[in-house]
């Protein structure tokens, strides 16, 4: 028997449907410009409409094939249905679903309010779940054993070490959805979708400007100097994350199951 070890074959998502939510900017959007730029048909959802309108034109001129924006709120149910609702209208499949819409919020411990508790579970835990489980049906539509539907989840290495910044529910939301693939990728197997996911280390992000003290001046930010501190001495970039994911999503990746893969050049060996 002759196996196919070509890299067209290994890494294709050629030919696939999928959702990136969160992917108007930062991490969703880096792994949403993989996935076009390799053939998959891309929907990418995000809470501001004119921000996704723009992301999913911006994709498209950048990297080819199709990117459809849908906006919609996935901290919320009647945002997950409203989602759900347009994508069944108009797909009868999906193969790949990243998981990365995510937020953050920092206060010192003695003043964290309960809205900054609530919101970010809400939307970096719960969302994951109903989201997840009210595509099951388009994930499960054209699954099989040989060529499963794959859900990458995006967790943090803040939910593995303790990070530095003051956002008392950020790591503890990440930790969640890092317990949570597990849990998903023992009972979606069997339904022939495959559960992974990544703990993203220091991006260029929104987020992570926000963090750094630049409050979300992306392009102001000095990320040489953010990068300093890493092993690998720089920050990550838009081929470390969607490289990754694309092994996550292709037959490459289709004998891992359940794992929290960190990608964030050494930063948490350090």
């Amino acid at each position: 028997m002759t196996h196919d070890m070509t890299l067209q074959n290994l890494f294709s998502v050629k030919g696939k449907v999928a959702l990136v939510t969160g992917g108007s900017r930062g991490i969703g959007e880096m792994i949403a410009a993989a996935l076009l730029a390799n053939g998959a048909k891309v929907y990418i959802s995000a809470r501001k409409a004119a921000a996704c309108d723009e992301a999913a034109q911006r994709l498209m001129a950048n990297y080819g094939g199709e990117c459809v924006s849908i906006p919609a709120n996935v901290a919320e149910i009647d945002g997950i249905e409203g989602l759900v609702a347009e994508i069944t209208r108009r797909e009868k499949h999906l193969d790949i679903l990243i998981n990365n819409a995510g937020v953050s919020w920092g206060a010192p411990i003695d003043d964290f309010p309960e809205i900054g508790w609530d919101k970010v579970m809400d939307t970096n835990v719960k969302g994951v779940f109903f989201l997840t489980q009210k595509l099951l049906p388009l994930m499960t539509a054209r699954s099989t054993t040989d060529d499963p539907s794959r859900i990458v989840n995006i967790g943090s290495i803040d939910g593995i070490g303790t990070p530095s910044f003051e956002t008392y529910s950020y790591g503890p939301s990440k930790a969640a959805v890092h317990a949570l693939t597990k849990v998903l990728a023992v009972k979606l197997r069997s339904r022939n979708i495959i559960v992974n996911a990544i703990a993203p280390g220091p991006f260029p992000t929104w987020m992570l400007s926000t963090g750094v003290g630049t409050g979300g001046d992306v392009e102001g930010t000095d990320w040489d100097s953010v990068g300093a501190m890493n092993p690998s001495k720089r920050v990550g970039t838009p081929e470390d994350i969607g490289g990754l994911a694309l092994f996550l999503c292709s037959r490459a990746g289709a004998f891992t199951v359940g794992e929290v893969i960190t990608c964030d050049g050494g930063s948490l060996l350090k």
